[in-house]
């Protein structure tokens, strides 16, 4: 009797085995749809009041013709811009701290920033211009000896002071400031005798109030405009420099140019 039950346990047990293996294998759970790819952005390092390259209108908007030119040459990427301010004098730690992507606002070429940092191809020629009051007895560099001048702290004006060794020793002081518009406000007031600037915001200024400043014939020098990227960057490089070619190519950048200077500066 033993011997019958553990036969027909077997058998069935047997049975059940075989049956399990015939049995369809369980539905996997379908894949996780992929997320979408964020957005590509660029942003872009400015200094928020450097008119007419970047600054903020009677809005808070900020506008320029560097605003301009970068919100077109990002649509031609298809990527998204974003414009963040920075302290202009610590711009180098903000683009190589991958804080911004690109310094655009009237950046000079300079050897020295080459060291640093990559440029596009020049987008711009530009001068560094001493304005001075309009009744000024300033004619020229040698009657800036014995005066106080002022440059915006971090710019390439300060720079251009700076190689002109003569000019620069006679000075009584150069005093440096966090923006263009403080020091041309201290022009006005006294508190300075003359401000070295570039030239496309200058006579910007100047235009502005053709009574109150005068612009001297002489200047600092001229220099290049260009996009400012981290070395390593050479992708980006690239296809900046090719949107940049081809506003330059079918009159975009001409025409932006227009808008805020009134004639074609495009280098």
């Amino acid at each position: 009797m033993k011997k019958r039950t553990l036969l027909a346990t077997v058998a069935l047990s047997a049975l059940l085995a075989a049956c399990g293996k015939n049995e369809p294998a369980s539905t996997a759970a379908p894949a996780a749809e992929p997320a979408p790819a964020a957005a590509v952005k660029l942003v872009v390092g400015l200094d928020d009041n450097f008119p007419p390259m970047g600054f903020r209108d009677e809005k808070n908007e900020l506008v320029g013709f560097d605003i301009d030119m970068a919100r077109e040459a990002a649509q031609r990427l298809s990527l998204d811009v974003d414009f963040k301010p920075i302290d202009w004098s610590a711009k180098e730690a903000e683009l190589v701290g991958k804080r911004v992507d690109v310094l655009w606002n009237g950046l000079t070429i300079t050897e020295e920033r080459k060291k640093n940092i990559a440029f596009t191809a020049p987008y711009m020629e530009n001068h560094q211009i001493i304005i001075v009051r309009a009744n000024s007895e300033i004619q020229d560099k040698s009657g800036m000896a014995g005066k106080v001048v002022g440059a915006q702290d971090g710019s390439s004006a300060v720079d251009a002071i700076k190689k002109d060794e003569a000019v620069a020793a006679s000075f009584k002081e150069l005093k440096t400031f966090g923006d263009n518009i403080t020091a041309l406000m201290d022009l006005s007031a006294g508190r300075l005798d003359a401000v070295v600037v570039d030239e496309v915001v200058g006579r910007f200024h100047v235009a502005k109030k053709p009574d109150e400043y005068r612009v001297l014939e002489e200047n600092f020098g001229t220099e290049d405009y260009g996009v400012g990227l981290r070395k390593e960057d050479t992708e980006l490089l690239g296809k900046l420099d090719s949107a940049l070619a081809e506003m330059k190519k079918d009159g975009k950048a001409a025409e932006i140019a227009n808008k805020w200077f009134g004639k074609d500066i495009i280098k």
